[in-house]
């Protein structure tokens, strides 16, 4: 069976034409869009692009724009919404946008995730000017309006996996005066793979406040480009125990072989008193597996006081 071929043209006037009918405005092409948006966006067009080559009989019809609209203005279970946007990810209800994008800041997490999910594949209605993506940066912005509201369009800007947000995200993550904003502004950081447009994660390393600094660790082992390695050793000194412990593992995890000596000091208890993050030290020199570090190791497993230390070292010497 010969499936119906779409061009691009013949679609923007039929999306332009739906827009008209719903009361939404004239629909935006990928071409309209804010030049630093579009080259990024290309890949997260939605159904619109990525399946118009496609008969629409072949399409799923698990969630329909009916079901969509009624599951996310509310009165349901989280899994429920988040079951209509799953089934509804090839549905076009360019009606649904403003109201799922609402959901976004939603207090459920996962439900958050999931809208972004769903309002990412669709360019028309959402990556505009004015549209979802410009309210989400507008949001993180306002320092007047409340700080959750913040934290979420922060979230949502990450979700989005747009590169365009990362300045934004960027920004709020060293220079807005709430800890909640700067730890998901951080979260968002990771989400996009990226340190910052002037290395912005590396600062969120060094924030006043233990969660942001711990969100820092965790995104420098999971965003790819991250090479500041001296902030994660800084942190080897933190008043916080968790952060300490937390850092240790960062180094562990990058195969941080400069950073031995320091994670050797960490394994004495002169040094640190603090049992776990001694048995962190341990478990990242193993990681690191440098043989430098085998008579300090060694020492832990068969001298250390705690015998989660000496476990760990123990576990750590069959890799060295």
């Amino acid at each position: 069976m010969k499936h119906m071929k779409l061009t691009r043209r013949p679609l923007l006037v039929a999306l332009a034409a739906l827009c008209g009918a719903v009361g939404l405005g004239r629909a935006v092409s990928a071409q309209e869009l804010d030049p630093e948006l579009s080259a990024d966006l290309r890949a997260h067009a939605g159904r619109a692009v990525a399946y118009e080559q496609l008969d629409r009989a072949s399409l799923e019809t698990v969630t329909t724009p009916e079901r969509l609209l009624r599951v996310a203005q509310g009165g349901f279970a989280p899994t429920e919404i988040w079951r209509a946007l799953e089934h509804g990810e090839k549905v076009e209800c360019l009606s649904c946008i403003p109201v799922v994008s609402k959901l976004l800041f939603n207090d459920d997490a996962k439900t958050r995730e999931i809208s972004a999910w769903w309002l990412r594949r669709r360019v028309f209605g959402v990556f505009g000017p004015g549209q979802v993506y410009s309210q989400m940066v507008a949001a993180v912005s306002d320092l007047n309006g409340s700080e959750k509201r913040r934290a979420y369009a922060a979230e949502a800007l990450g979700e989005f996996l747009s590169a365009a947000g990362t300045r934004h995200v960027a920004t709020a993550a060293i220079g807005d005066p709430s800890a909640l904003v700067r730890a998901s502004a951080v979260r968002a950081l990771q989400r996009l793979n990226s340190v910052g447009p002037n290395g912005e994660l590396a600062v969120a390393l060094g924030d006043s406040d233990e969660q942001v600094r711990l969100a820092a660790l965790n995104a420098s082992t999971r965003v790819n480009v991250f090479r500041d390695v001296d902030q994660i050793v800084a942190r080897l000194d933190d008043p916080s125990s968790a952060v300490r412990t937390r850092a240790l593992e960062a180094l562990g995890a990058l195969r941080a072989s400069d950073a031995v000596v320091a994670i050797v000091a960490k394994l004495s208890p002169e040094n640190e008193a603090t049992p776990s993050v001694r048995a962190a030290a341990a478990a990242a020199l193993g990681e690191i597996r440098d043989g430098s570090a085998r008579a300090a190791v060694q020492a832990a497993a068969e001298g250390d006081a705690n015998h989660f230390v000496r476990d760990a070292a123990r576990v750590a010497l069959l890799r060295l």
